[in-house]
Formats: C-alpha cells, structure tokens, sequence
C-alpha cells in the first residue's frame, strides 16, 4: 500500500473522476476526505468505498468552506499531505451565447475555486513542515479548437 499514513483532500469527489481518484487512494491506504459542495452525495460515497473515506462539505467558491475542509483534514488525519483539485463545471453553450453569469459561475469554480484551494492546502503543508503533492486536473478542452465554453 504506497499511500499509507497519507492523507488526501479531493475537491468534487462525490462522482466521476474525483470518486475514482478517492476509491484508488483508499486502496492505497491514504485517508481520504471526499470533498464536495453536496455534502449528502460526499456522505453517500465515503459510506460505498468505506476503509478511510469520509465526507467534507467544500464549496470551491466559498474561502470560509476551503478554509473548513482543510482544517477538518488536519483535525481529522493529522495534516494534509495531497490535494486533488478535481471540482469543475462546463458549459456547453456556444461561445457568442455563453451569459455573464455562466462565465461568472464557470471562472468561480475553475480558475479561482482552484487556484484558492492550492493556496490554502500549500499554507496548510508549508505550515506543518512535512511538504506535499497537489494535482490540478484540466479537460482536454483546451488541446481542440472549439466555440464553447
């Protein structure tokens, strides 16, 4: 087990590709906050992959909620040693129709939700002494031209 007494954050973990991330590192033997803004969904899935996963309420856009879920980390497993930064949203509607408040919303999510996460998990490892990994994760999107946002 390659992740033992590690422990994980991973944003937008209640489905997809972050469930798939957390069910591997429990696998693994890392514990594994399963972060995500539908905290029953987060509760739903620690309970299905059992071992050390458990369920952290985390809205990406919120500071107060980033700021919670990397303490509850710390309080829970003792430190944060990888961050997972996986929560995005997309929108498929053509570029000249995309609404201000979807672009709002999308930058929220991806660009600062990110980068807000990064920034509070690197002080968190900085602040413990003991370092760590953080993943940001990115679609394809951008390798193809397309008029979607």
């Amino acid at each position: 087990m390659r992740l033992n007494g590690k422990s994980a954050l991973i944003t937008g973990s209640a489905r997809g590709i972050g469930r798939a991330f957390a069910e591997a590192y429990v696998r693994e033997g890392a514990t594994v906050a399963i972060g995500d803004i539908n905290f029953e969904a987060a509760e739903k899935t620690a309970s299905e992959i059992g071992g050390n996963a458990y369920a952290v309420k985390l809205d990406v856009t919120d500071l107060a909620s980033i700021e919670a879920a990397v303490k509850a980390v710390e309080t829970r497993a003792g430190g944060l040693d990888i961050l997972i930064n996986n929560a995005a949203l997309f929108d498929l509607a053509p570029i000249v129709e995309i609404s201000k408040a979807s672009y709002d919303r999308l930058f929220s999510v991806n660009v600062a939700g990110t980068l807000f996460m990064l920034q509070a998990a690197a002080r968190s490892m900085i602040a413990a002494g003991r370092g760590g990994k953080i993943i940001n994760m990115a679609s394809q999107a951008g390798r193809r031209g397309e008029a979607l946002v």
